[in-house]
């Protein structure tokens, strides 16, 4: 069952991740790519690696949550109605797309993979770890992402709202 959840969240990702570009809808974008990285969060969980599951999962709800906002916020056509055409330099784009799966794939066929573990630590033991990794040494650079995310949310707001009282509306 494990193997066939996991096939089901994997195409369920893709699919949600070519939904992302088939839509005109900014705000349909944001949901589909929110669908798509639940999916990956969903496989982590099928996986039994229950933290980063619900790790992903909580990140990028929050994430695509504020980037819906932002994009209605600030969007001239978030809802897609008019005829945006968001297909720029399409074969270009087809040609690098194709270009990279081919490179991907021929790297991980063409790699010589170690063997895998002859023991595997619990999944208390997994998580306990990977919190130590967290607020040991890789503590300072989350902060200073998360303070500098902040920051630049306030002072784009901030820029955002002169121009609008200039233009009479409040």
């Amino acid at each position: 069952m494990h193997t066939f959840f996991l096939a089901f969240f994997a195409l369920a990702a893709v699919w949600f991740a070519v939904s992302v570009f088939r839509t005109s809808s900014m705000v349909r974008s944001a949901l589909a790519l929110l669908f798509s990285q639940t999916a990956v969060g969903a496989m982590f969980l099928v996986m039994q690696a229950e933290f980063l599951g619900v790790l992903q999962i909580m990140m990028m709800a929050t994430e695509m949550t504020i980037m819906a906002m932002f994009m209605v916020m600030f969007m001239m056509d978030p809802g897609g109605l008019g005829a945006m055409d968001m297909t720029h330099q399409q074969r270009p784009s087809i040609l690098v797309a194709v270009a990279g799966a081919l490179l991907v794939s021929g790297i991980s066929l063409l790699t010589p993979w170690a063997s895998t573990a002859q023991t595997v630590p619990t999944a208390v033991e997994q998580t306990r770890a990977l919190g130590l990794e967290l607020l040991g040494r890789s503590m300072l650079v989350f902060e200073t992402a998360g303070v500098t995310i902040l920051t630049a949310i306030i002072a784009a707001t901030a820029v955002a709202l002169p121009a609008l009282r200039r233009g009479g509306r409040q």
